[in-house]
């Protein structure tokens, strides 16, 4: 079991490094923890600080990890959008992030921070 656990870690941040190579940032970023929820979060438009939110989230007791999820799903379809994908991409971003980050890690789609509809929308 653990080294399945393991396996799908790697498999999530070799996606991680080519997604991040796709919108034009350097992949070695998605390694290194915590930075790459900031550069993941500035990636789709948003503020970097809204990706360690999700982090801090975490430590609130019982509603942290809805809040966790809601900033994940939130980043995950930004991100969708901007491969061309629908919110049902997006949830499968949020709940199986081993299964379609390397869908689009590896495929033909491309990153357009155009696509976006809610860019810097989250900027004061």
């Amino acid at each position: 079991m653990g080294i399945l656990y393991y396996l799908l870690v790697i498999i999530s941040l070799i996606s991680l490094w080519k997604i991040f190579e796709k919108a034009g940032v350097e992949g070695w970023k998605a390694l290194i923890p915590f930075y790459n929820l900031w550069v993941f979060a500035e990636i789709v438009g948003q503020p970097g600080w809204l990706g360690l939110l999700a982090i801090l989230a975490i430590f609130i007791p019982v509603i942290g990890i809805l809040i966790y999820f809601a900033i994940i799903f939130y980043l995950n379809y930004l991100l969708a959008q901007g491969f061309g994908k629908d919110v049902l991409y997006a949830i499968g971003l949020t709940l199986l992030p081993f299964i379609f980050l390397p869908i689009l890690a590896f495929g033909d789609d491309t990153f357009d921070p155009d696509r976006i509809k809610e860019k810097k929308k989250l900027n004061p």
